[in-house]
């Protein structure tokens, strides 16, 4: 399937300036979308941008952009100045591991407005304009530790539970519009943050750790055919056996220790 053809010319990347967001824009740019690329520093943005155009000869618009903001919504369309989204990814996230009641409240709220609250709101927008046009398509990046609770890790999880359960409803609503959606759900994926934490291994048994190129190509595979996919055959196994084999108290606990082991907590 070719992206551009399908949904049209311009693709937005939010949290786009490494990892798994720059995988995704680096995948668009060799189909041949035109980009627009979002996230708080535009050095790391610039520098996607030069790579992409040289390599690729597409159009690249880097727009600075705190998602954290109420406003940031509102702040892009402005940015944007009247230019169509064809396709829109939402790998932007904040997340926190430790104790719930160590975090303070003020950064748990900053990560409902980035994790939740903008993506809805620009889903609302540009997924309107979608709907108009019979035409487009939307990524949410979810995450595996959004499938059932997750000790040390509560926020997060419940934030990208939220984003699962939202583009699959939308999949649903949406399915005979032209518009499709799909939530991504990744597993431990090598981006700079992720190894910034220092992780251990907590098993051999465990799902390897993906590098965020891998991603892209599975995910677009299925866009339009589920509302929802674990990305990587590891990830699929395990989830597999923590929802469908395991109680559900177990499954929360196995999550709960392996988080405690990797982070040394």
């Amino acid at each position: 399937m070719n992206l551009q053809q399908k949904y049209g010319k311009t693709a937005m990347v939010a949290g786009a300036s490494e990892g798994i967001g720059a995988a995704f824009a680096t995948y668009l740019a060799a189909e041949g979308c035109d980009l627009v690329l979002i996230a708080r520093r535009l050095e790391p943005l610039h520098q996607l941008a030069d790579k992409l155009t040289s390599r690729y000869h597409v159009e690249v618009t880097c727009i600075s952009c705190d998602l954290a903001s109420t406003s940031a919504t509102q702040q892009i369309e402005k940015a944007l100045q009247g230019k169509d989204i064809n396709l829109l990814v939402y790998n932007a996230a904040l997340s926190y591991i430790g104790s719930f009641i160590e975090n303070s409240v003020e950064y748990h709220e900053k990560m409902a407005q980035v994790n939740m609250l903008t993506p809805l709101n620009m889903l609302h927008v540009f997924g309107e304009k979608m709907l108009v046009k019979k035409k487009g398509a939307v990524v949410l990046m979810a995450s595996l530790a959004g499938f059932q609770g997750s000790g040390f890790l509560t926020m997060y999880a419940a934030t990208k539970a939220y984003n699962r359960v939202l583009a699959e409803s939308l999949w649903y609503e949406w399915k005979n519009s032209g518009v499709d959606i799909i939530a991504c759900c990744a597993g431990a994926t090598a981006t700079p943050n992720f190894k910034n934490t220092l992780p251990e291994k907590t098993s051999f048994f465990a799902p390897r750790v993906q590098l965020p190129e891998e991603i892209p190509d599975e995910c677009f595979k299925k866009l339009g055919k589920r509302p929802s996919y674990i990305i990587g055959r590891g990830n699929r196994i395990a989830s597999f056996f923590m929802q469908k084999i395991m109680p559900r108290k177990m499954a929360i606990t196995l999550m709960g220790n392996n988080t405690k082991k990797m982070y040394r907590l």
